[in-house]
């Protein structure tokens, strides 16, 4: 059993709220939205699937990996669409699994489209003090009971949408838990935080629909409107807003590279830093079959013991026979 030292889980947990929060981070965030958002559930107007794996700071003994899986679709009735979604996160000693049901309820609006989502699911926190070297092993924050806890949760989302633009506002965990098992013992990471989704994008044709240009943004946010506010150890939560700015390119609506820029709203007022910058490439095959890859140099003190962060993802879109239609989706 691999071992960690009580230093470096610290680091892990200070930097995990600080760029990723509690919920894990995705640079290829827009492949998927559904974790984010259940509003999104069916809004390809086809059947979907995505699985995703996501190698955080590689070199680094603990460090988080991530992985995803996706599926959504909308019903005979074209305006609900459903889906499911599975994280499975683990940093270190914590490991984190959770399942959603979605549900999105899709209102026409002229060429756009409204969507309200709802989502239900559970997740498991657990950790493995075991896996710690310990400086103080008295330290009455690690004890000898393993802590597995079942946390139902449901949440809420609205996506907008139109064949050349989208933006979106969730809350994918709408209930907020306080995992100590020792009250009296108050440690930063022993709550799980209510987060918040904002993303935007659009497509911009530069020639025609053979060359797709497509910025798009998301904004995360945690502890903001919380029912822990009123803790006296609230104050000490160090996750800033975060934000990504994503500028791709499509080409010939199979090829799509894009680079990205991870940081805080607070690095604008010297009270943060950039995380990192982002590189990724995603090719549609004939046969519908979605490929892709991304790479993130870290910006942060990190690089000097991290090879960097790295994700690869493999999906299936069930409209290949018509992805070449005149009205193509983008998002």
């Amino acid at each position: 059993m691999r071992k960690i030292t009580l230093l470096v889980a610290f680091t892990f947990c200070i930097f995990t709220m600080a760029f990723s929060q509690q919920d894990p981070m995705f640079t290829k965030y827009m492949f998927n939205s559904l974790v984010y958002n259940p509003g999104y559930a069916g809004s390809k107007d086809h059947m979907s699937i995505g699985v995703l794996h996501r190698t955080q700071w590689w070199g680094i003994d603990g460090a988080p990996t991530t992985q995803s899986f996706t599926i959504h679709t909308p019903l005979k009735n074209e305006r609900v669409g459903v889906g499911l979604s599975a994280v499975n996160d683990v940093i270190g000693p914590t490991h984190t699994m959770q399942a959603n049901l979605s549900y999105a309820y899709r209102i026409p609006m002229g060429k756009a489209r409204l969507a309200i989502g709802l989502q239900g699911g559970v997740t498991n926190w657990r950790a493995d003090w075991n896996k710690l070297e310990l400086f103080q092993v008295t330290d009455e924050a690690f004890g000898e009971d393993m802590p597995n806890y079942w946390l139902p949760n449901f949440g809420a989302g609205v996506y907008f949408s139109t064949k050349k633009f989208y933006a979106g506002f969730a809350s994918p965990q709408l209930i907020e838990y306080d995992l100590r098992q020792n009250v009296d013992v108050a440690q930063r990471w022993s709550k799980k935080y209510r987060h918040y989704f904002f993303s935007m994008g659009t497509a911009i044709p530069l020639k025609g629909e053979m060359l797709i240009f497509k910025p798009s943004i998301l904004i995360k946010n945690v502890g903001m409107f919380s029912s822990f506010n009123k803790d006296q150890y609230f104050e000490a939560l160090g996750a800033p807003t975060e934000f990504d700015i994503d500028l791709s390119f499509m080409f010939y609506q199979a090829l799509w590279v894009g680079a990205s820029y991870r940081s805080a709203i607070e690095a604008f007022t010297d009270k943060s830093s950039g995380d990192s910058v982002d590189f990724w490439a995603s090719y549609y095959l004939s046969n519908g079959l979605r490929i892709g890859a991304a790479f993130d140099y870290t910006l942060t003190e990190l690089q000097d013991f991290a090879k960097g962060s790295f994700e690869v993802m493999l999906g299936y879109e069930f409209n290949y026979k018509t992805k070449r239609a005149v009205t193509p989706r983008y998002f």
